[in-house]
């Protein structure tokens, strides 16, 4: 059995607090919040100058956090509460520099909590770790590069290193970045979507024959009904609450399908709508929960399917007949399905009555045009694919794609991370790619599959991966089964970590590591071709330019191109690749990318264009790349999600004043909780079962498919409306409960949504 001591945070001493949340999102609670946190950061007036420049065209930049599409028409307060926060938090004026490493060993700082740590402040020049004396010490760029350059000189393959992107990077340093690992030999690309929305890409593609959701910001505003699952908008996307008050104040239907019935899903009040705000006036954001099992959403939609398909035998409008007949294939087989699916069994494996889903059958059904848009709830399953596949057969029911105001609409928790898959970052990178790729840069990139995250962290473990880089994010900290991937970390020859603060990654490192500072999306990027602008893609396809406005933390940082030439150009010595000409001008890369990347033709001039371009999505005009031509049903069979009894189904998440990995405080307010976060959220009678009580101490002992433990002891149990059976804490705390092996035969995603836990009162 692993064990895992939940780790200090801030706020620690003081009493924690559970007061259930009855406020509207967003709105005043909001904008107190902000406030709170800039006087804390002590930027009251870089800060608003920034929150004034963000997702702005004519110079702004884009938020690094959430991927939710910048306003269409000209707002001038296009931002949100947590996108504050996440600038803010990269401007501080704290520093991390020499003397602060010269006065702390890297076994000490390994001590920190991880809000300590990133509170640090900035990184500011490059660092190697010096074993003799436990600590970073400063090393020149030349030199740095040099030493990783002599690493990959070392290796006996190619595909001894591994080249890992979080989805902080441009669409610029992205190509750079697969570039060089393919011209170095190798497809090892995991990024952070083979553990959040992998089994929405595999799943889209194999339906509708593209991997991103087919719906604009536009269609958001036209649609008749919203279907939002697995989804804490507020939280996660928040600036999707201006979405859901336009959609309910025009009249539409927005259903939520969700375990947890979260802040976004009651009331909000935008803080760009003054008069709201000056009256205290609340907008609804639903007009129907439903709280299914953890897990049990593909059962839900399935019987959504199947009382549409029941009442198409009295109205023949109920499905569209047409649509399917001229676009679809497997309908047949589908319907077959739903009709031999019984009632009982969708009711005992969604966790939902047949009235409550017949109500949401009823919404669908009458609407005209719907949207269905989820995030990791739905993803993070064993059955993540075969669910996404389900909810496109709802929507080609009733021909809910090729038009405006219809489709589905996956939404992406991480600015670029969409941009980075668009622009290379795939480890099973398709044959077209690769052939574009090799004769635009004259390369011969390898063909077979590389390692995704899983495969990474155990080819660590067993001695084959032996140099990983970083690009951004805090691997350590975002992958499963903390332990595991620590001495996975720790068995390499070299690590590498471009980051912008210190955090668990640079602490949890190979035989040398070493930490390289770059720039931030809000500070300015001057090269020799003058200042720079990067481009990113939103959840919806949409591409723009992002440009900083504020002075670099330190003269010593590199832009994240700048640094991943430098990388190429040591483990490359004989490349031909102009790398030195890209990073004096953008414009160059974007060049070259245009005649790679499919849907970037013409990628300078349209990039520069107002709110920049969409990508073209086939699947929209009704062009379907699958074999068959057409958008095809699935098939597949209701998984039994049931705990067994004494079990629990856990779902990891993130709380409200938390950004990934980075965590601001220890308080959720939308959850009503304050000065905790080592907690487990039950329900009210599963506690009462075990004899446990609000905060008290429990262990959570969480049991894998081979049959290990491992532990988290001490946490505090709360009350929380959640169905029977269910319980959610925070990640990261919580990803020691997720096996390594623990991952979906469909999308190789770790299954952070669905541990299999026990709880009962420490000792």
């Amino acid at each position: 059995m692993n064990e895992h001591q939940g780790a200090a945070r801030p706020g620690d001493g003081e009493s924690p607090e559970f007061r259930p949340y009855h406020h509207p999102a967003a709105g005043w609670g909001a904008a107190k919040s902000v406030t709170e946190f800039l006087v804390r950061e002590r930027e009251l007036v870089t800060g608003p100058r920034a929150i004034m420049r963000m997702n702005h065209e004519n110079g702004g930049f884009d938020c690094p956090g959430c991927a939710w599409p910048d306003d269409t028409k000209g707002l001038h307060l296009d931002i949100c509460e947590n996108g504050i926060k996440h600038v803010t938090w990269e401007m501080t004026r704290k520093r991390v520099g020499r003397e602060f490493f010269a006065a702390h060993t890297v076994t000490e700082l390994s001590g920190w909590s991880d809000f300590e740590l990133e509170d640090q402040g900035r990184l500011t020049e490059p660092m190697r770790y010096d074993p003799d004396t436990d600590r970073y010490v400063p090393i020149s760029w030349r030199d740095a590069f040099a030493l990783f350059g002599r690493a990959m000189a070392d290796l006996d393959t190619p595909d001894q290193a591994s080249f890992y992107t979080s989805g902080r990077l441009g669409n610029e340093a992205t190509f750079l970045y697969q570039l060089m690992a393919r011209e170095f030999g190798t497809n090892n690309l995991p990024d952070c979507s083979n553990m959040c929305h992998e089994a929405s890409g595999r799943a889209l593609q194999a339906a509708l024959g593209t991997g991103k959701g087919t719906v604009d910001l536009k269609d958001w505003e036209m649609t008749d009904a919203l279907f939002i699952l697995g989804v804490n908008a507020a939280s996660n996307a928040p600036r999707m609450l201006t979405s859901l008050a336009e959609a309910y104040r025009r009249g539409a239907q927005i259903v939520h399908i969700n375990p947890l019935v979260e802040a976004a899903a009651t009331r909000t009040i935008i803080p760009h709508d003054f008069a709201r705000m000056a009256t205290f006036k609340s907008t609804r954001t639903s007009t129907l929960n439903v709280q299914p099992r953890i897990g049990g959403d593909m059962a839900l939609v399935r019987g959504m399917a199947k009382a549409v398909l029941e009442e198409a035998r009295t109205n023949p409008k109920a499905i569209d007949a047409e649509f399917v007949e001229r676009h679809t294939t497997g309908f047949d087989e589908y319907r077959a399905l739903c009709e031999a699916t019984d009632w009982a069994e969708i009711e005992r494996q969604s966790g939902v009555s047949r009235a409550d889903i017949a109500a949401a059958a009823r919404v669908y059904s009458e609407a005209h045009r719907s949207i269905f848009s989820w995030c990791l709830g739905v993803t993070q399953h064993e059955h993540g694919v075969d669910t996404v596949r389900e909810i496109v057969n709802l929507l080609l029911l009733r021909g809910n794609l090729g038009r405006e105001g219809a489709g589905p609409s996956p939404v992406r928790g991480h600015s670029n991370v969409q941009g980075n898959r668009t622009c290379g970052i795939d480890h099973r990178p398709t044959e077209e790619f690769l052939d574009r790729l090799a004769d635009v840069c004259g390369i011969e990139p390898p063909r077979a599959h590389g390692l995704d995250t899983i495969g990474t962290i155990e080819a660590m473990h067993r001695g084959e991966v032996k140099v990983f880089v970083g690009m951004g994010g805090n691997f350590a900290l975002a992958a499963p089964d903390t332990p595991h991937t620590f001495a996975a970390l720790q068995k390499c020859e070299l690590t590498v970590q471009v980051s912008t603060k210190l955090n668990r990654s640079h602490l949890v490192h190979g035989r040398q590591a070493l930490i390289l500072p770059c720039l931030g999306r809000t500070e300015k990027d001057n090269q020799l071709g003058g200042l720079q602008e990067t481009s990113v893609e939103d959840s919806m396809s949409m591409v723009h330019l992002s440009r900083g406005m504020k002075r670099p933390a330190s003269p010593h940082l590199l832009s994240e191109p700048a640094i991943i030439a430098g990388l190429a150009q040591a483990a490359l010595p004989n490349s031909s690749t102009p790398w030195s000409r890209y990073v004096e001008d953008y414009d160059r890369i974007r060049d070259t990318m245009a005649q790679v990347l499919d849907g970037f033709e013409d990628f300078n001039r349209r990039v520069r264009l107002p709110l920049g371009f969409r990508i073209r999505q086939p699947a929209r005009e009704l062009v379907f790349h699958t074999p068959s031509g057409r958008a095809e049903f699935s098939t597949a069979a209701l998984p039994d999600v049931v705990p067994d009894p004494g079990v629990l189904a856990l779902g990891t998440m993130r709380s409200h004043d938390q950004w990934n990995t980075t965590i601001y405080s220890d308080d959720d307010r939308y959850r009503g909780i304050k000065n905790l976060r080592t907690l487990i959220f039950m329900n009210a009678e599963d506690m009462r079962d075990r004899g446990i009580g609000q905060f008290d101490a429990v262990d959570i002992t969480s049991t894998a498919r081979d049959g290990s433990t491992r532990a988290l002891r001490q946490y505090k149990a709360v009350p929380y409306d959640i169905p029977r059976g269910c319980a959610a804490g925070y990640m990261p705390e919580m990803n020691v409960l997720c096996a390594i092996g623990d991952y979906s035969t469909q999308s190789d995603q770790p299954i952070m949504k669905h541990v299999k836990v026990t709880v009962e009162r420490s000792a």
